[in-house]
C-alpha cells in the first residue's frame, strides 16, 4: 500500500482531499468553533496550519459536503445550507500604505467576482461594507468572513514604528466594518501570529472572542503525539522517536504538547535529516535587534513567568520581548499557574530546534563571532566529564575571541548581564537543561545545569572581590536543594573583570 503524499506548503483544503494528500482531521475543532462562536480570533506561530484551517472552514460554509466524507463533521453539519463567504488574505510583502490599498482593492474585487456583486462606492471601507450587505441580500443568508494573517500588514513593517502605526490604523478602520454589519454576519474568524492589545486594533472589534488559549482548541493547529504514533507511524519507520520528539515537539497551548507541522513534514520528506526547517523559514532579525536595544538578560528565557495580560499586550509603541518571543513561537507555555491574584504562565523554549537555532543567532550577535562551533564541543565535553579546568580554559578563549568593538557596541560597563548571557547562550545552544534564577530557600542560583548524572551550580560576579562567587554558593548552601537527587554536584564561581573583558577568577569544588 502506497503512502499518501505529504501536503508541504499546501493550504487549499480541496487540493489536499482531491489529490489525496495526507490530512489530519481538524474538523472536530472546526465544528466546535462554528457551533459555539460568532466572532473568534486565533493566534498561532507562522507555518502552523492556520491558513489550511481557515480554508477548511470556507469549504464547510460553502457546503462542499463531498470533500468531507470520512471526516468527523461529515454527518453533523447541515450541508443543505450554504453561506456566502468573504475571504481576506494579506499575502506577499506589505511595505507601504499603497501596498495595503492595492491588496485591499484586489481582495475586494476577487470577492465581488466570486459572489457576483458589484460595489457602487470606490471608497474601500464603504465597498467592504457594501460587499457584506449585498452578499447577504443576494443569497438570502448571513455572511461568513474569514481573515487570514490579519496582522501581517503591521508585522511586515514592525521595525518602523511610524509606518507600523499607519498600517495599524488602516486595517483597524477596515476591520471595524465587521462590527457595524453585525446583522448580516453569520460567523467571522481572524487568524494571525500576534495578539494586539484591545486598545489598538481590537478596539473596533470588542465582540471578538480570543480562543488562542482556550484548552478545547489547544490542538487546533499542529500534530499531537497520537497523530505521530498513528497516522504518521508508517512515515517514520526506523526513526529514533525520542530524539524526534525532543527536536520538534514541545509547543503547548493548554492542551496536548504539539509537534511543529512544518518540521514534521520536511523531516519526513528529507529522509529523516534533522535540521532547523521551521526556524530557517523566517529570520528573527527584529528580535535580535530588540535584545540588543534592551540589553536583555538572556538566562531569563529559561525560567520565565508572565501574567496573562502580558500575552496579549503586543503593540507597536510598546514592544515587549517576551510577548514577541511567545507569539512568534520562540517561546511556548510550559505550565499554567493559578495564584490568588490571577493566572500566570511559565514559558519555555519549545524544543531543541528552537533552543539551538535561536541561541546560535544570539551568540553571533553577542560575540560577533562566526566560528562559535569551535567552543561548543570543548564546553560540552568538559562538563560531561567534569573536567572543570578545561571548561575554564574554553571560557577564557571564548571571551578572548570577541572583538573589542563588540564590547563597545554592547556597553559592557553598564551591562553586567552580558557575560552570563554569553555563557547561557552557548550552553542553551547545546541543548543543555538550564534553570536560571533558580530559587532556593536561601536565595537564587544564577544558573543550574543538568548534564547526565551531574548538576552544576554557577554563580557569576563582575568586578567584585576575588572568591566571592564561590563563597556565596557555599554560604547560602545552594547545593542543599539537590542533595537528594543522587547526582554529582559541582559548585562553580565565575568572576569577570570588565576592564580586561575576560575571566578574572574561576573556582570550583565538588559538593
Amino acid at each position: 500500500m502506497s503512502l499518501k503524499k505529504l501536503p508541504i506548503g499546501i493550504q487549499t483544503f480541496k487540493d489536499i482531499i482531491e489529490e489525496d494528500y495526507l490530512y489530519i482531521d481538524k474538523t472536530p475543532e472546526a465544528y466546535e468553533l462554528i457551533s459555539s462562536y460568532k466572532y473568534a480570533f486565533l493566534s498561532r506561530p507562522r507555518r502552523f496550519g492556520k491558513s489550511l484551517f481557515l480554508d477548511t472552514l470556507r469549504n464547510i460554509f460553502e457546503g462542499k459536503k463531498e470533500l468531507f466524507k470520512g471526516l468527523y463533521i461529515y454527518d453533523k453539519w447541515d450541508w443543505e445550507v450554504k453561506y456566502p463567504v468573504i475571504k481576506i488574505s494579506w499575502d506577499g510583502k506589505n511595505r507601504s500604505l499603497d501596498d495595503l490599498k492595492d491588496k485591499t482593492a484586489k481582495f475586494l474585487l476577487d470577492n465581488q467576482r466570486k459572489l457576483g456583486i458589484e460595489c457602487e462606492s470606490t471608497n474601500q471601507i464603504i465597498c467592504f461594507e457594501e460587499l457584506i450587505q449585498k452578499a447577504s441580500q443576494k443569497y438570502n443568508q448571513k455572511v461568513v468572513i474569514l481573515i487570514d494573517e490579519y496582522d501581517k500588514p503591521i508585522l511586515d513593517v514592525i521595525e518602523d514604528v511610524e509606518q507600523a502605526k499607519e498600517h495599524r490604523e488602516f486595517i483597524k478602520g477596515l476591520y471595524s466594518v465587521i462590527k457595524g454589519c453585525d446583522e448580516y454576519v453569520k460567523f467571522a474568524f481572524l487568524t494571525g501570529v500576534s495578539k494586539f492589545s484591545k486598545s489598538s486594533i481590537f478596539s473596533g472589534l470588542n465582540m471578538l472572542e480570543d480562543i488562542s488559549l482556550t484548552p478545547k482548541f489547544g490542538n487546533i493547529c499542529g500534530y499531537t503525539q497520537e497523530d505521530i504514533e498513528t497516522t504518521f507511524k508508517p512515515y517514520l519507520v526506523g526513526v529514533d522517536m525520542e530524539r524526534f520528539k525532543n527536536f520538534y515537539n514541545g509547543y503547548n497551548f493548554l492542551k496536548d504538547d504539539i509537534y511543529n507541522p512544518f518540521d514534521t513534514l520536511k523531516f519526513i520528506k528529507n529522509d529523516f535529516k534533522y535540521s532547523n526547517y521551521w526556524f530557517s523559514s523566517g529570520t528573527p532579525t527584529f528580535l535580535i535587534k530588540l535584545i540588543k536595544e534592551k540589553n536583555y538578560f538572556l538566562p531569563n528565557l529559561s525560567n520565565l513567568i508572565v501574567d496573562e495580560k502580558l500575552l496579549d499586550s503586543f503593540d507597536v509603541e510598546n514592544l515587549d520581548l517576551e510577548v514577541i518571543l511567545y507569539q512568534s513561537g520562540y517561546l511556548t507555555i510550559d505550565e499554567m499557574i493559578e495564584e490568588d491574584w490571577g493566572i500566570e504562565y511559565k514559558l519555555k523554549l519549545p524544543n531543541k530546534e528552537v533552543k539551538t537555532s535561536l541561541n546560535d543567532i544570539i551568540i553571533k550577535y553577542l560575540t560577533d563571532n562566526n566560528n562559535s562551533r569551535e567552543f561548543k564541543s570543548p564546553i560540552l565535553k568538559s562538563l560531561k566529564n567534569a573536567i572543570l579546568e578545561e571548561f575554564k580554559n574554553t571560557l577564557i578563549s571564548l571571551f578572548a575571541s570577541i572583538p573589542y568593538n563588540n564590547y563597545v557596541k554592547n556597553r559592557i560597563p553598564s551591562y553586567e548581564g552580558y557575560y552570563a548571557s554569553v555563557i547561557y547562550s552557548y550552553l542553551a545552544s547545546l541543548g543543555i537543561e538550564i534553570v536560571a534564577e533558580d530559587v532556593t530557600n536561601r536565595g537564587r542560583i544564577d544558573l543550574t545545569l543538568f548534564i547526565e548524572d551531574k548538576i552544576y551550580i554557577l554563580e557569576f560576579k563582575v568586578d567584585g572581590l576575588k572568591g566571592e562567587a564561590l563563597k556565596q554558593i557555599q554560604e547560602k548552601n545552594y547545593a542543599q536543594k539537590y542533595t537528594q537527587k543522587n547526582k554529582e554536584i559541582y559548585l562553580v564561581g565565575i568572576e569577570f573583570d570588565s576592564s580586561e573583558k575576560n575571566l578574572s577568577n574561576f573556582e570550583w569544588e565538588k559538593n
